[in-house]
């Protein structure tokens, strides 16, 4: 059955983003509609200081919103900021069909696109913590938090509880399951990262906007068969390859989930074991679409979700993918990082040390390796105090 869905977006002032423009950003919550798998008939925008406290928009643009109902047949509406539960459910009483926001939205194709144990619970935990506010007047959201089946049934409701409260009960006792769960595979990748430092292997681990092309990368410096796909969120659950440096040495690289504007707060707690992955790798290879319109904000979007992580100390590259796609001042392919000004000026100047490359044909990829080896021996230098080596790389013997 293909469902229909209707965008709305609302500018404001202090809460808008100074970085993504309206347009943009109602162009990548219609990517993430058709993700998954809802067909976009409609959009509507409304410019307000803040946000109406009971339906969001103002009574005017809601009425356009319910017309277009009648116009365009639309099933669903989804909104591209967050909603309080308050004002989910008075959305839903006016327009009669299912709301959303962005980030359910983001919930639900993670929730598809989870394929581990691991993925499903961290996926499981976010989607509980988000729907356990708005819980009054769902009775039927235990289908959705899980398969146990009990949905308020006899025997379950404690003494002198309304449904509301014990529908809460059993959440919150679901959420605390959750939270145990992921804490042992938390205490796991834990005891693997130990094991892997003390073997003397480096790890690299990709970071981006999704859709960036890091698979692709992987794909191609590994040689190893993963997943590519030119979707949002494609690579949910981290994946690790082996990669030959030019010297000779191995390392490890990590592909992680993608990052991606307005990221739900419950996302980033539910997979922290997932990132946390990343706080322990030598290095970070953050791959930048150099040909997307809103390369620029992805960028920066990245270097504010790591940073919020507490990652700004990581060493890291960054690799400005899909240069093949464009056509340098001669007519033929870039070949110095200083013509993509003719393209996006201020991310070629804030990223002066960026490495060409295009992983889908493998241009640039002899000089990212080097770039790679060049780092991880400065990390190694930096933290392997009296290393035999000059450069600073662990002995052959403890790096196999």
């Amino acid at each position: 059955m293909e469902t229909r869905r209707n965008g709305s977006g609302r500018r404001t002032g202090a809460g808008a983003s100074a970085r993504w423009d309206t347009e943009s950003s109602l162009e990548e919550l219609a990517q993430l509609v058709r993700t998954a798998g809802g067909v976009v008939v409609g959009q509507a925008v409304q410019k307000l200081r803040s946000p109406n406290p009971a339906h969001y928009v103002g009574p005017g643009k809601l009425g356009e919103i319910v017309a277009q109902r009648d116009a365009t047949g639309y099933t669903m509406v989804v909104f591209d900021d967050e909603l309080s539960p308050s004002q989910q459910r008075n959305l839903e009483q006016a327009l009669k069909v299912k709301v959303l926001d962005r980030a359910a939205l983001i919930l639900d194709i993670f929730a598809m696109r989870a394929h581990t144990r691991e993925g499903r619970l961290q996926v499981e935990l976010a989607q509980s913590e988000y729907l356990l506010p708005r819980l009054a007047g769902q009775w039927s959201h235990l289908e959705r938090l899980g398969s146990s089946g009990a949905q308020g049934a006899i025997g379950v409701r404690g003494p002198g509880e309304t449904q509301l409260e014990t529908d809460r009960r059993l959440a919150r006792n679901k959420i605390g399951r959750l939270k145990r769960e992921i804490e042992d595979v938390r205490r796991r990748r834990s005891l693997y990262r130990r094991r892997r430092a003390r073997s003397g292997v480096s790890v690299v681990a990709l970071v981006g906007y999704t859709n960036a092309g890091k698979s692709t990368l992987m794909r191609t410096l590994t040689h190893a068969d993963v997943l590519v796909e030119d979707q949002l969120f494609a690579t949910l659950d981290p994946v690790t390859r082996r990669l030959r440096l030019p010297r000779g040495r191995t390392t490890l690289l990590t592909d992680t989930v993608g990052f991606i504007q307005k990221l739900p707060t419950q996302l980033v707690a539910a997979f922290r074991a997932t990132l946390e992955e990343l706080a322990e790798a030598d290095l970070l290879l953050h791959v930048v679409d150099i040909t997307h319109p809103d390369a620029a904000q992805q960028s920066q979007t990245v270097d504010d979700t790591l940073a919020d992580l507490g990652l700004t100390e990581q060493p890291r590259i960054t690799a400005l993918n899909k240069v093949d796609l464009f056509v340098g001042r001669d007519g033929g392919a870039l070949t110095r990082i200083e013509e993509l000004a003719d393209y996006d000026l201020s991310l070629a100047q804030h990223r002066p040390d960026a490495v060409l490359i295009s992983a889908e044909r493998g241009w640039g990829l002899d000089e990212l390796l080097a770039r790679i080896e060049q780092a991880l021996a400065r990390a190694a230098e930096k933290n392997t105090p009296g290393t035999s080596r000059r450069d600073g790389w662990p002995s052959p013997t403890t790096a196999r």
